[in-house]
């Protein structure tokens, strides 16, 4: 079987390399919460994180707080919009969506260009997986509105090379005429939705 890989270093390494890159990846981030970011500084140093070089390892993990959906979006309650979780000063952010609002209240989301590449490049990853490639053309059967998954995978697309096709405001037959007609090869909607397109078909 051939495999495709965006990141080889990373998705081949040993589970020791990869771990030692986790916890590298993790201090950085403990160092720039404890900083700057409100909400988590509280959670962090209430549980005595004081410092991110006190995580030696991933076993370390376990003495962190968990932190539920119903927190952040109390957080976003009680200091709208966007609530104490932010790192950086407003201006550093140039993506806003949300979650689905399927589970409660959506949660606003924040991203700069930084964690927003990161995204694309998580998706990107997702894409060589199964082996889409800069040739594919990838229909989203979504409706673009501002649930951040659908326009996350719009930026792994883009990142991979891949003519992204918007089926955002269609019906369902419309989608998949289009589909027809510009000859997409790779469908990205969720899965109970693909099989409506199906039935439609």
């Amino acid at each position: 079987m051939e495999h495709y890989y965006f990141h080889r270093a990373i998705e081949t390494a040993s589970s020791e390399e990869l771990a030692a890159h986790q916890v590298s990846r993790l201090r950085v981030l403990l160092r720039e919460l404890l900083a700057a970011n409100p909400f988590y500084e509280s959670k962090l140093r209430g549980v005595g994180l004081t410092d991110a070089r006190q995580l030696h390892s991933l076993e370390d993990l376990k003495a962190l707080p968990f932190t539920c959906k119903s927190q952040l979006v109390e957080d976003q309650e009680t200091h709208p919009p966007f609530g104490t979780n932010l790192t950086f000063p407003l201006d550093r952010y140039t993506h806003l969506h949300q979650t689905s609002g399927t589970m409660g209240k959506p949660l606003r989301w924040l991203d700069t260009s930084e964690s927003w590449d990161w995204w694309a490049r998580c998706w990107a990853a997702v894409f060589f997986a199964a082996g889409v490639t800069a040739a594919d053309r990838i229909f989203f059967a979504f409706s673009f509105g501002p649930f951040i998954g659908f326009w996350a995978a719009w930026a792994g697309a883009e990142k991979i090379g891949a003519l992204a096709i918007s089926g955002g405001s269609q019906d369902s037959y419309q989608r998949l005429k289009t589909v027809i007609e510009l000859q997409a090869t790779v469908l990205c909607c969720t899965p109970s939705y693909a099989l409506h397109l199906a039935e439609v078909a």
